[in-house]
């Protein structure tokens, strides 16, 4: 019998990019900002946030409200304000209506990626549909990098965010109504968060982990113009390679899928990017800059790629990946000003040795939960007991069978005796299955 054939969510994918890309374009957004509006750095840096904080409040006020509100809708919603709010910003040059738009905008980002991270999760494979979504991202970022340098004007990232909702906005007719809802046990009120504890630990590690990549990201530009004396052309051609060599890392990490599992990616990863912080925070011309950033640019994306996968293994139904992803959004909106105001208090090189040791703390608890809810592949029906207990041990990992695995904390089945002389089996109740014996023969 074949295995049935797993189609690609392009939706999905192409909702994920349009939801992503304000965040990949931030450090070209904050700096275009700046020196458009006139604003100094820690005001553009603050504006940044802005975007990234209005994305948040959107993932903690519809994570349980797609399934009511329908996918489609909430889809639609979302790029309809990203239009709006973005296209205002990039046409106008009055500070106070930039920052409106981009509040706007931000918001209807962050419903984008809501739709998506809900939707992605109730995929047989969230891995794969998530790294497609950060190839697809990674390579339109890598484009706009190209190309804005060349150009004139404040709100050129801003514009190419609100053109690319508009480019998606056809495929959400794809897009079911509804979510499917959670099966029911005997029960009609809504189900509880599985994994409370794990949930909560990688949500509040996950906030800091992206305040830390942001807080470097928000301020790349500034690293390579001001310290590493280079122009803004070059900074774009190298932005442009290092997420050129992210895809080349969300490709492996897509083709090792859970092989590794998550808790090797996700721990070892971390302490990487934590090294490429620092010599990127501590780049002094174009080899030490490119070097940093092409590395860690190159990591990220894997780690993340494997962390949404780990908060979608979570809950099948999509909310922590969409709750674990605002809270990083948290992270992301106040990265840009942790940046910022570190740098301006204390230089570069001594705000990426803060954020790396940052980094390094971090990665303890989020292995833990990888490790905590990560298992072994079982074939249906493997049971372990534990603690004198039935319980069904599924793995964590994507496309495990799940029809005929009993839930935790099952009835355990009663085992039967099947004589082989020809006589009718017991009745149900009228054998021990604690003293069932073989039967003449049996092995």
């Amino acid at each position: 019998m074949f295995a049935p054939r797993t189609t690609t969510p392009w939706p999905l994918v192409a909702l994920f990019t349009a939801g992503y890309l304000a965040p990949y374009l931030l450090p070209t957004t904050v700096g275009r900002l700046e020196r458009g509006l006139d604003l100094t750095a820690t005001q553009a840096g603050a504006v940044g946030s802005a975007l990234l904080l209005s994305s948040a409040t959107a993932g903690f006020l519809l994570a349980s409200r797609v399934e009511r509100a329908g996918a489609r809708t909430l889809a639609r919603l979302g790029l309809a304000l990203a239009v709006l709010g973005y296209g205002a910003a990039a046409l106008t040059t009055a500070v106070p209506a930039v920052v409106a738009g981009v509040l706007v905008g931000g918001f209807g980002s962050g419903t984008a990626t809501t739709v998506a991270a809900t939707r992605i999760a109730a995929q047989p494979d969230p891995h794969r549909a998530s790294t497609l979504g950060l190839l697809s991202v990674s390579a339109l970022a890598g484009v706009v990098y190209l190309t804005v340098p060349h150009l004139p004007g404040h709100g050129l990232t801003l514009a190419a965010i609100a053109l690319t909702a508009v480019a998606v906005w056809p495929l959400t007719s794809r897009l079911p109504a509804g979510t499917p809802g959670p099966r029911r046990t005997g029960t009609d009120g809504p189900a509880r968060l599985p994994h409370l504890r794990s949930g909560l630990v990688l949500a509040g590690a996950m906030l800091l982990w992206s305040l830390a990549q942001n807080a470097l990201w928000g301020v790349s530009g500034r690293i390579g113009i001001g310290q590493a004396h280079l122009s803004e052309a070059t900074v774009g051609v190298v932005f442009a390679v290092a997420l050129g060599t992210g895809l080349l890392g969300v490709v492996c990490a897509g083709a090792l899928g859970p092989r590794l599992g998550r808790a090797l990616p996700i721990g070892g990863g971390t302490v990487l990017i934590a090294g490429c912080i620092a010599l990127t925070a501590s780049a002094t011309d174009l080899v030490g800059f490119a070097t940093g950033e092409i590395a860690w640019n190159t990591v990220y994306p894997v780690v993340l790629s494997y962390l949404i996968g780990l908060a979608a293994s979570l809950d099948p139904r999509g909310r922590w990946a969409v709750l674990v992803g605002s809270a990083a959004s948290l992270g992301t909106a106040a990265g840009p000003l942790t940046g910022s105001v570190l740098s301006a208090q204390a230089g570069f090189p001594v705000m990426g040795a803060v954020l790396g040791a940052g980094l390094l703390l971090v990665a303890l608890p989020m292995t833990a939960v990888a490790l905590h809810t990560g298992g072994r592949t079982l074939l249906p029906g493997a049971v372990r007991r534990r603690g004198g207990h039935p319980a069904a041990v599924v793995a964590a990992a994507p496309g495990t069978p799940t029809g005929g695995v009993p839930e935790i904390g099952a009835p355990e089945q009663p085992v039967v005796e099947i004589p082989l002389d020809g006589t009718p089996a017991p009745a149900r109740g009228d054998y021990d299955t604690a003293a069932a014996t073989r039967g003449p023969g049996t092995r």
